[in-house]
């Protein structure tokens, strides 16, 4: 079959003659990838800095294509269905699943990740083997590129979901990314109140406004805090969503919240950042550190199909996996423009 393959750390290769994956279960399912989204964690992955990613492997999780074939076991779903799944193979049985906590399986595996302790392919390929368990239908309004946003959609609805929001909190998103324009859309649809996002970049505050946020401000511009205090009547937000993972924007955040106030931290490109923790202690915030998801995905299908969540302000363009090298180099070099690449094996 055709698939983009990480051979080695910054080479990716297209080859038309992969190994097709087997059922491996009765619960199995084989799906035919019709669209398959390019991750910051595969762009990031793909040089080796995260450890995540080493070679041979085929990367990406965000994807939605067709049921091809089933094993015995599966009721849910038929040859020809149409389909996205989470990115998170998760077991069913150990203590976090069995409370629903599937985002922390004790066994999870993540699509196209290769670690220390597993190796499991992904969907920039034709065809991906996943379990039954982690397959949701694709609503018949909803093409196969869109649906493939459902996964970091889920993402974003996932750290909104676990923070503690009452109707008429403010909010501020830190981080006009893809996390962040997805979490503007989602705190929209949910809330008439006040949503500030803060970016360094121009263009992507431009963006953050058309998806939503009341106001875009410029953390770097020394007039920003004042700002903020003169929106949120002299006290801050009530509630701040961190969607880089790095300490700057993190130390935005925090000064960016009221007193009592909480910060969920969803970014996670530094593995280790600094805190301010005198500000954390003595103001009594509350910090949430969001992983993954873990059930978001009929909400999160449900808001693409009704448009409430616009997958217009989010693909920037749509390629053949055959051009996947190509887009993962101007991705990789930050062009300007960029935010979400679909590759169509």
């Amino acid at each position: 079959m055709k698939a983009l393959v990480l051979e080695a750390y910054n080479k990716l290769v297209y080859r038309e003659d992969y190994p097709e994956p087997r059922l491996r279960t009765p619960e199995d399912v084989i799906v035919r990838i019709r669209a398959s989204a390019i991750c910051g964690s595969d762009v990031h992955g793909m040089d080796g800095s995260t450890g995540r990613r080493i070679p041979p492997i085929v990367m990406g999780h965000e994807a939605a294509g067709e049921i091809v074939e089933t094993g015995s076991a599966v009721q849910g779903f038929k040859v020809g269905d149409r389909v996205t799944f989470d990115s998170t193979e998760y077991c069913g049985k150990c203590f976090h699943c069995r409370r629903g906590e599937v985002n922390l399986c004790d066994n999870r595996m993540v699509l196209g990740v290769s670690c220390a302790d597993y190796r499991r392919d992904g969907s920039f390929a034709e065809y991906l083997v996943v379990p039954e368990r982690i397959l949701y239908h694709i609503p018949a309004n909803l093409d196969f590129a869109a649906a493939s946003l459902a996964e970091p959609t889920a993402v974003a609805a996932h750290a909104a979901a676990i923070s503690p929001i009452a109707m008429g909190d403010s909010m501020a998103v830190i981080g006009s990314g893809l996390i962040g324009l997805l979490l503007i859309q989602i705190l929209r649809a949910h809330s008439p109140g006040l949503i500030l996002a803060l970016d360094t970049d121009s263009e992507r505050r431009a963006v953050a406004l058309s998806a939503g946020a009341s106001f875009a401000l410029d953390p770097a511009d020394p007039a920003s805090p004042k700002r903020i205090l003169e929106l949120t009547e002299g006290r801050g937000v009530d509630r701040s969503f961190e969607a880089v993972g790095a300490t700057a924007p993190i130390a935005t955040a925090i000064a960016s919240t009221r007193k009592g106030g909480s910060v969920t931290l969803i970014g996670n490109v530094s593995p280790k950042v600094e805190l301010p923790l005198q500000s954390v202690v003595t103001r009594q915030i509350s910090l949430f550190g969001s992983c993954a998801m873990a059930g978001e995905y009929p909400l999160v299908l449900s808001l693409l199909a009704s448009g409430k969540i616009k997958s217009e302000f989010i693909i920037s363009a749509k390629a053949p996996l055959s051009q996947g090298a190509e887009w993962f180099a101007r991705l990789y070099a930050r062009e300007k423009g960029l935010l979400k690449v679909v590759l169509e094996p």
